[in-house]
């Protein structure tokens, strides 16, 4: 564990590995499965203009608040908030800031990685060569005698959930850092690998043009409001895992260089998966805007077509394996730093939040024989909903609002001290003033309200 000579607080190695962990954490299933799927359901070119737009104007704000918090703070997201709120003589309640990204991470986990136990059971079956001459009602008969095997799903849930707690429990120099120095890596040079084959047998014109081509008569209000939410959530805001990240950054990293770095690789990513799927789902004649099952059931139909289909089609669910490991042990690790800091032992703090996940799997996987509603509403909906759309949007939200408003604005001028005063100017003023904005319009809309 590092430690500076003034200092007690834990730190990551240099500022790559918090731009890994980071790019990590932000990187998941929300850009490899979620974003060429919402990309072919809104219209592909103008939606990824607008997406990319809302990067800039609230995802990269947000996130430089976040960090902010967490390397001022130095601690988990619950002491930093209470901390930060005495520092600036602000109400203790401002703490639920780091109590909802808390809980928000726990319970994105429950579900999160019963979705990653999805695809690890794909990798078997692209190796197990299931795909081969696949059809689509064949497709679709897999995935849903796969879902419909509550055996299958909990062995896969289990071994996702043991994967996560091993990293967060070994610590944040052996454990964190070391895995998205590996992770990361591997995830990059996978989805290259992928992105040459659908070069080489794709039908990329088709792709780059689907991806690329503006019309923005196909973009409707819904669109923009989707790509907002979207660029918020990717980057894994809200749910304490950039704050407790950003509380192991070294203290000459640049903040704001960082942060900007961290969306870059996180958007490129996404646009190159998009670029990796889509050229295949044209080649085979397939439907682009096939939501959800674009990944569990187009995407095997064209791997059991093309040449070399059993290998593409085990490193493309490996990669969206990999992706889903480095986002779901910052999902874990806000919680594992806050009972550490209450003197729970890490191994311990893990097994014990783990375990909460793996019981809120296990809701998910039976939740359509005892749990649904009058409304037809499961488990798996019911954690999504509230995670996603109510207690993600409020923390970025809160996190805006007391950088923005309640946090003195000398102490945020201090922590991006070597943010030349323009950039500041206008980071401060989008804080402010847009972030929220942007925030409360995907919050009404999940609501339904607009």
């Amino acid at each position: 564990m590092s430690k500076r000579n003034k200092t007690s607080y834990t730190h990551w190695s240099s500022r790559w590995t918090f731009i890994m962990a980071a790019t990590g954490s932000a990187v998941g299933l929300g850009n490899i499965w979620k974003f060429p799927y919402i990309t072919g359901e809104y219209g592909g070119g103008a939606f990824v203009l607008v997406y990319l737009a809302c990067i800039a104007i609230v995802g990269i704000p947000v996130m430089m608040a976040e960090v902010l918090l967490g390397r001022t703070g130095r601690t988990d997201p619950i002491h930093t908030m209470i901390s930060l709120s005495r520092q600036n003589d602000a109400k203790a309640w401002w703490a639920i800031i780091g109590v909802s990204g808390v809980l928000a991470g726990l319970l994105i986990l429950s579900f999160y990685s019963v979705v990653a136990g999805w695809a690890l059971d794909y990798v078997v079956k692209a190796i197990n060569g299931s795909f081969s001459n696949i059809d689509a009602g064949q497709a679709g008969q897999l995935f849903a005698d796969f879902l419909s095997d509550p055996t299958q799903l909990i062995i896969s849930h289990t071994v996702f959930i043991i994967l996560t707690a091993i990293v967060v429990a070994l610590g944040v120099t052996a454990g964190l850092g070391t895995a998205v120095r590996l992770l990361m890596p591997l995830l990059f040079i996978l989805l290259l690998i992928l992105l040459g084959y659908s070069l080489a047998e794709g039908d990329f014109n088709a792709g780059l043009n689907f991806m690329f081509s503006v019309d923005f008569s196909k973009l409707s209000g819904e669109a923009v409001l989707v790509a907002l939410g979207h660029a918020f959530f990717t980057l894994s805001l809200g749910m304490g895992a950039i704050m407790v990240y950003g509380s192991y950054m070294p203290e000459n990293a640049s903040v704001a260089k960082t942060v900007f770095i961290v969306a870059i690789l996180d958007t490129v990513i996404a646009l190159v998966a998009g670029m990796a799927i889509f050229p295949l789902v044209f080649a085979n004649g397939l439907e682009a805007a096939k939501g959800p099952g674009l990944m569990f059931v187009t995407l095997p139909i064209a791997f059991g077509h093309m040449p070399g289909g059993i290998i593409f089609g085990t490193l493309f669910f490996l990669l969206v394996s990999v992706a889903a490991w480095s986002s779901s042990i910052s999902l874990l690790e806000p919680g594992v730093a806050w009972l550490e800091k209450l003197g729970v032992k890490r191994w311990l703090a893990t097994a014990l939040l783990a375990g909460l996940g793996w019981l809120g799997g296990l809701a998910c996987i039976y939740s359509n024989n005892w749990l649904d509603d009058k409304e037809g509403r499961y488990a798996f909906e019911w954690m999504d909903h509230i995670a996603s759309n109510i207690m993600l949007p409020l923390g970025g939200l809160l996190i805006a609002i007391f950088v923005g408003w309640i946090m003195r604005r000398s102490a945020a001028r201090r922590a991006l001290s070597d943010t030349a005063n323009f950039w500041f100017n206008l980071w401060y003023a989008s804080l402010r003033v847009f972030s929220p904005i942007g925030i409360i319009l995907v919050f009404l809309h999940s609501l339904d309200v607009i």
